[in-house]
């Protein structure tokens, strides 16, 4: 089971790689039994159970693991099941009708169940360093795996996966849960630990460095010092991981409900820079800027949402963490330009995003909506006329006004939390009255109306997001 290490040994081996094989040693496999822990039948989805146990049926190994394992053990409800099996993709294939083989990096099968999808992989083994198969196995330059095909043992599974508390197994056959690297150790002491030499670990794959610090802000646990130790001097590895795959982490960080705690840990291990660039170049020293208020805000707010059962939109999320860089772009151009501040402002929010969108790949029906949020910030200041009823039609105006209040809470702008205020009252209040509250505004002069310049479509620059 430990082959790997002992080859590892016998290399001439520098202090840190000493160090790092310390690491590398794990206790032996441990059996602990269906009266010394809490895992129970009917908190299994029916349909991973009914995955397990046709696998088990037609000869194959087959075990829950992952974050359903380690959610069940601390009496959590897991989002999701996942299986891992002796049996090989094409062979799960031929057992489920309902299958479809999914990945090229990993190649998976989801056992889907209507709305409900079952993962199952293979158990994976370790790598052959003269493998020639890329289609099997391949590594970038960096380290990084691009293929990861090569199947093993459930041992060799256990020391392939990434923290100790994610690989724990759980058997239908017996209900027992096996430990292979000592999860149960760690799961009762609150400790996120890499398994195998942490460095290894993340050139392999850099989003480990994300999920160490999601596990330790979610499950509200610390992250053991080998682990942690190496995510500063190799955060810069995560603008190596593809953009739309950051952009579901992204989601995965601030938007399961543990937003604001994730965020303080990403700032401290170096990770918030690669994520988000442009938003780390307006930090403080005393973090203390409006900008970081209202990330701070908009991340307590959205955590309180999700535990509240509450729909959460990324789209306001950005639009509020991007808003004074945007700000900042847009004075910018209408100095040097010596452009209008709405033109300039349009160039703005093209440049804003597409250098968003370089690091996370934004999809575009959420920065449509960006756009329209934060194009309202401009339009919610005039309120003449009829122009307030029409704002309120706009199907993004709640998110517009949300953000708007969040400014003037993070501004302490007077003028700012007065127009908060107006708009708070107007919305709720009953025609009559959102009249009365018009006319008390007065009507725009006419002569103002009357020689307005028409206005201007601003340019849209090539490549615009």
């Amino acid at each position: 089971m430990f082959t790997r290490v002992a080859n590892f040994c016998r290399k001439v081996l520098s202090r840190e790689e000493s160090i790092a094989v310390e690491a590398l040693a794990q206790p032996q496999m441990t059996v602990i039994p269906r009266e010394q822990h809490a895992i129970s039948r009917k908190d299994i989805s029916e349909n991973a159970l009914k995955v397990l146990y046709r696998l088990n049926k037609a000869g194959y190994d087959a075990y829950l693991v992952g974050g359903g394992v380690r959610d069940l053990l601390l009496g959590k409800k897991p989002k999701d099941f996942d299986v891992t099996t002796s049996a090989t993709p094409d062979q799960v294939r031929k057992l489920f009708r309902n299958c479809r083989l999914v990945g090229r990096r990993f190649r998976l099968a989801h056992v889907m169940f209507g709305p409900e999808i079952i993962e199952v992989a293979t158990f994976r083994g370790h790598h052959d360093e003269q493998q020639t198969d890329r289609s099997i196995s391949q590594r970038g330059q960096n380290g990084m795996l691009l293929r990861d095909n090569i199947f093993g043992s459930i041992e060799e599974d256990a020391q392939r996966r990434d923290f100790t508390i994610n690989s724990l197994y759980y058997s239908v056959a017996d209900f027992t849960v096996r430990d292979y690297v000592g999860g149960m150790r760690d799961l009762e002491e609150g400790v996120i630990r890499l398994i195998g030499n942490p460095e290894t670990r993340y050139r392999e794959d850099p989003v480990r460095m994300l999920r160490a610090v999601r596990f330790a802000a979610k499950l509200g646990m610390r992250i053991s010092e080998e682990t942690a130790e190496p995510i500063p001097r190799l955060a810069t590895l995560i603008n190596d991981v593809p953009p739309a795959r950051l952009f579901e982490e992204s989601l995965k960080l601030l938007q399961a409900g543990y937003g604001y705690d994730t965020c303080r840990l990403l700032r401290e291990y170096g990770l918030f820079q690669p994520l988000f660039p442009t938003i780390t170049r307006y930090f403080t020293e005393k973090g203390d800027s409006p900008m970081e208020r209202i990330i701070e805000q908009v991340l307590k707010n959205t955590d309180n949402r999700i535990h509240n059962d509450m729909r959460v939109n990324p789209a306001f999320l950005f639009a509020a963490m991007f808003w004074y860089p945007l700000l900042e772009e847009a004075q910018r151009i209408a100095q040097e330009g010596g452009l209008a501040y709405y033109d300039a402002f349009a160039l703005a929010m093209n440049d804003v995003l597409d250098e968003a969108c370089r690091s996370l790949a934004i999809p575009k029906r959420i920065t449509t909506l960006i756009r329209d949020i934060w194009q309202l910030q401009l339009r919610m200041s005039r309120r003449q006329g009829k122009r307030a009823w029409k704002l309120m039609e706009h199907p993004k105006f709640r998110a517009a006004y949300d953000l708007l209040a969040l400014r003037a809470e993070a501004e302490n702008n007077g003028e700012l939390q007065r127009l908060a205020k107006w708009w708070g009252e107007f919305q709720v209040s009953a025609p009559p009255a959102q009249k009365d509250m018009l006319d008390d505004l007065g009507e725009e002069p006419a002569e103002r109306r009357r020689h307005r310049r028409p206005r201007k479509r601003a340019p849209r620059r090539e490549g615009s997001a």
